[in-house]
């Protein structure tokens, strides 16, 4: 841990990175274009980027390959008595800031209700014993807060206060793009029933597992300096399980020691207003993900967490499980194949070729990977969906 103090980027990101935020707001600057654009993406930038056209009057539509618009980001309202983050969950920057950016609206946080998450037992698992860890992890947390949405979640916040139903209405769903041709004056983008869609210009908000995966064909091919980018983020396949007990037997966090991405459980009513519901969630990515995509199905994952919560709690897991859980799989889903970008290991060098347009600024990248805020998550992708435009804008002006 003394390392990881020494490092410079620990004081540039999150919470630590207010400095780096838009001033003015990409959202006060107008603008006037009189082409089409397409959005690839109801995700966080994508719909971030419909918002600014939107508000210029600008005409565009969204193409969103699945029946639904977030993305990663997703609420389940169903499964417990507060709404469940089964996306992104935690905000890694000081909320009074960046949400009121975020929203366009001065004193929007004011007006949601946050929880401070504070970590009061953080113990870790090496397979035989479950200990505490050192003091300087809460320290370190001390340091470097992170808030949760108390009432409601990253999901609601982005739906309601980023982008209303005048953006969300403009949303084609399950329309998978399979190739985009720029090689023209316009920009043909083909989806996978055969439909070709024109336009003036793109936003694309593929994350970078679908860059990677070549689903999507580009004419003229991705840049070899683009896609040696594209190789150097880590883009760990991992999943999400939310799992429900009749008692509270695990402490706020048990933390895994893994060699690639992270391995948590937590406590995901921590905080919660109202609640009486116990909830254990597991985030799992990189190399802690592999031996749980080994077995046969979802139903086996589950069984294989509880017995490992049995072993560090005597059995206690089975004896509380409701047999109640959520899992959303993002490393498996053809649409998403990875978790997230960590900003703070990625260069700037790298940050600029991805961003780099194609087609002479006809083609825009936007996403958490392209986040020159260093806000990291959530904020961090939809700031750089108000950049992209902005972007696209004054190169046309």
């Amino acid at each position: 841990m003394g390392s990881l103090w020494s490092q410079p980027w620990i004081f540039q990101y999150g919470s630590r990175a207010e400095m780096h935020l838009p001033d003015p707001s990409l959202l006060e600057q107008p603008y006037q274009y009189d082409g089409r654009v397409l959005i690839i993406g109801a995700g966080a930038s994508g719909l971030a980027a419909a918002r600014i056209l939107e508000k210029n009057k600008i005409d565009f539509s969204i193409l969103e390959a699945t029946d639904r618009l977030g993305g990663r980001l997703k609420e389940d309202t169903t499964f417990a008595n507060f709404p469940l983050d089964l996306g992104a969950e935690w905000i890694h920057n000081l909320p009074g800031v960046v949400l009121d950016v975020l929203s366009g609206q001065p004193g929007k946080c004011e007006e949601i209700d946050l929880v401070r998450q504070w970590i009061r037992d953080l113990r870790r698992w090496d397979g035989r014993n479950l200990t505490k860890l050192p003091s300087y992890y809460k320290l370190f947390h001390r340091f470097f807060p992170e808030y949760k949405f108390k009432r409601s979640t990253w999901y609601d916040f982005v739906t309601k206060h980023v982008a209303g139903k005048n953006v969300q209405d403009r949303i084609q769903f399950e329309a998978p793009v399979t190739e985009i041709d720029y090689k023209g004056s316009k920009v043909v983008v083909t989806t996978a029933d055969g439909q070709k869609h024109e336009a003036d210009k793109v936003i694309m908000t593929a994350s970078v597992g679908v860059l990677r995966s070549g689903n999507i064909a580009f004419v003229p091919d991705l840049p070899e300096e683009k896609k040696k980018a594209l190789d150097k983020i880590d883009f760990h396949k991992g999943f999400k399980m939310a799992l429900k007990f009749s008692k509270k037997f695990y402490p706020d966090v048990i933390n895994h020691r893994v060699t690639s991405g992270e391995k948590n459980f937590y406590d995901m009513a921590f905080g919660k207003a109202d609640t009486a519901d116990h909830v254990l969630g597991a985030l799992v990515t990189g190399s802690g993900a592999e031996p749980y995509y080994s077995l046969a199905s979802e139903g086996d994952i589950v069984k294989a967490v509880l017995a490992e919560l049995d072993a560090m709690f005597d059995g206690e897991a089975t004896r509380c499980y409701t047999g109640d859980y959520r899992f959303e799989d993002w490393g498996h889903s053809e649409f998403t194949q990875g978790t997230w970008v960590e900003g703070i290991r990625i260069s700037k060098a790298t940050v600029a070729s991805l961003a780099q347009p194609l087609g002479d600024g006809k083609i825009y990248f936007a996403g958490e990977a392209l986040d020159t805020f260093q806000q990291m998550g959530v904020p961090g992708a939809i700031l750089s969906g108000y950049k992209a435009v902005s972007d696209m804008m004054m190169s046309h002006q």
